[in-house]
């Protein structure tokens, strides 16, 4: 039996996606569990530079997590645009969604993370085919998968969160929950009370928040206290 696929996306770019898949990471790997993490696009990165896998292992870990890049693109654009201009093709969305059903089914894996480029409905190739349809390929191949939904707790977040939230029910995807990527050290009005209504606009259970500046504590701190964070 294939391993269930967690797909990690937020309601807008630079939300925490990479911070959160990280926890998630490190939380289910204290659990004892064997984790691989995905990243079908990455952008804005030249060759050979750090991207967002290099981060997720540097902070959940290598014990027990792998990671995996797929495409890598050098323009901070959306993977379609970034694709268009600097004038080369990229895998579709069909073809990633195999690759991870090829890691979804080696005997040491657990759990596969893939981690979106965006939000759920950024085009990751050529053809407009987003993460949500990646998701359905592995649904429609006998992968449980469900996402993991990434909010900031800013003003304006109860609208992107319900809008993503209703897209997945639109296309009958699972939202397993939402996590808040970077909640302050001195929250505001509009963060404090965010986090009561958060629930109503997801329509999901929180699963956490991670702290402001989660990502510059140093990765043992970060790892001991990311099953405090994020509950699965």
């Amino acid at each position: 039996m294939s391993a269930p696929v967690i797909l990690v996306t937020g309601t807008d770019t630079e939300v925490g996606k990479t911070v959160t898949t990280a926890a998630v990471a490190a939380a289910l790997a204290a659990q004892g569990m064997r984790i691989a993490v995905v990243k079908p696009v990455q952008t804005g990165l030249a060759p050979g530079e750090p991207g967002d896998v290099d981060e997720v292992a540097r902070l959940a870990g290598t014990e027990g997590v792998t990671t995996h890049e797929f495409t890598r693109l050098r323009d901070p654009l959306a993977p379609d645009a970034a694709a268009r201009l600097a004038g080369t093709s990229i895998p579709t969305v069909a073809e990633h969604a195999e690759r991870v059903l090829e890691i979804a089914d080696r005997d040491d894996v657990d759990t596969v993370i893939v981690e979106g480029a965006g939000g759920l409905l950024v085009h990751l190739d050529g053809g407009g085919a987003t993460l949500a349809d990646l998701a359905i390929h592995l649904r429609d191949n006998g992968v449980r998968a469900g996402f993991v939904l990434v909010v900031a707790p800013r003003l304006g977040t109860l609208n992107v969160t319900a809008l993503t939230a209703e897209a997945l029910r639109h296309r009958g995807l699972d939202l397993i929950g939402y996590v808040v990527g970077s909640y302050p050290d001195e929250p505001g009005l509009a963060e404090r009370t965010n986090l009561d209504d958060l629930p109503n606009a997801a329509g999901a259970q929180p699963l956490g928040r991670l702290p402001e500046r989660a990502a510059q504590l140093d990765p043992n701190t970060f790892r001991n206290n990311a099953s405090k964070w994020v509950h699965l």
